[in-house]
């Protein structure tokens, strides 16, 4: 059994109000009251008969009564669904109204404001909207979605930019890194015929270009890093085995080509200590120190060697 508009209790299901963004919750609740066949009700109001016209209702035909009857239900309806639509701190503002517009009415007012307070709100959206720019460090979807954000409120408040200001506005206020697709677009089509929408999906596209240039150049980036990398690693592997070359005496000793960097200065000078100690005992055991050989060299010399005395303990 199909059920009737608005019986269903998924369809009463409405946004809450708490007091922040009137003009959106009113957007949407228009459409639901819409949807219901209501919106009319709560515009223009019902009427309640008053005492003077009871004669007159009592009068009238039965028809007329019923109709009359289903009008006052459905404002019944759509006052329940404005009071369910707001939250609790807000709904002993409206919990006296019988009517839906005068419940709707006190929301309004207090909510949206007077013409008044329209204006002043609507000047600061005009000079928000004007030197709104999009940022080197957002994405245009992020900007995209800003930009729309204050051109919603602006018609909220009752005020339509038109379709070639909004083509203009995105052309004008992009980074210099699109003015390639900003020039082609101003040259190549007509602003005042050019839909709003054609212009996102181009300026678009042409993100997802420059997002594919700046990965392919992160990608080469990382690469030639790797590569000097793997070269420092090589040079430094080969440099190693050049100090460490070696070569062989001929009498078999392995000698070191270049002393290694690394061996402390004390450990050298020891060894350099004995090598020395090493050519001295050397020579000594070559040089001959008999009285007899000392008098000979001392005669080929032209010395007198009588009074010479020695005293070598070897």
């Amino acid at each position: 059994m199909a059920s009737e508009p608005g019986s269903s209790t998924s369809e009463l299901r409405t946004p809450v109000f708490n007091g922040e963004n009137y003009e959106f919750w009113s957007i949407r609740m228009k459409t639901i009251l819409k949807s219901h066949g209501l919106w009319d009700l709560v515009e223009h109001g019902c009427n309640d008969p008053d005492s003077k016209k009871e004669k007159e209702i009592e009068e009238t035909k039965d028809a007329e009564k019923s109709t009359l009857a289903q009008l006052l239900m459905k404002d019944a309806r759509a006052l329940g669904l404005i009071q369910n639509a707001v939250s609790d701190q807000l709904f002993p503002r409206i919990v006296n109204e019988e009517t839906s517009k005068g419940a709707w009415d006190i929301l309004k007012l207090e909510f949206r404001g007077d013409k008044q307070v329209r204006n002043v709100k609507l000047q600061g959206l005009r000079r928000e909207f004007e030197y709104t720019r999009m940022k080197d460090s957002e994405s245009l979807s992020v900007y995209l979605a800003r930009l729309f954000d204050i051109l919603n409120h602006m018609k909220s408040y009752g005020e339509e930019l038109s379709r070639e200001r909004i083509v203009q506005k995105l052309l004008f206020s992009l980074p210099k890194s699109y003015d390639p697709i900003c020039s082609v677009i101003e040259h190549s089509k007509d602003l005042e015929i050019l839909e709003v929408q054609e212009v996102v999906a181009s300026l678009k596209s042409f993100e997802l270009r420059l997002d594919r240039h700046t990965e392919n150049s992160t990608e080469r980036a990382f690469a030639s890093l790797n590569i000097e990398e793997k070269n420092s690693k090589s040079g430094s592997f080969s440099g190693d085995q050049k100090s460490q070359k070696n070569w062989k005496t001929s009498e078999g000793t392995t000698v070191l080509d270049e002393p290694s960097q690394d061996l402390d200065a004390s450990t050298q000078m020891g060894e350099n200590n004995i090598l020395q100690e090493e050519r001295i005992s050397g020579s000594s055991q070559a040089i001959d120190y008999t009285p007899k050989k000392w008098r000979s060299n001392l005669q080929n010399q032209g010395l007198p060697h009588e009074n010479v005395f020695f005293n070598i303990s070897v």
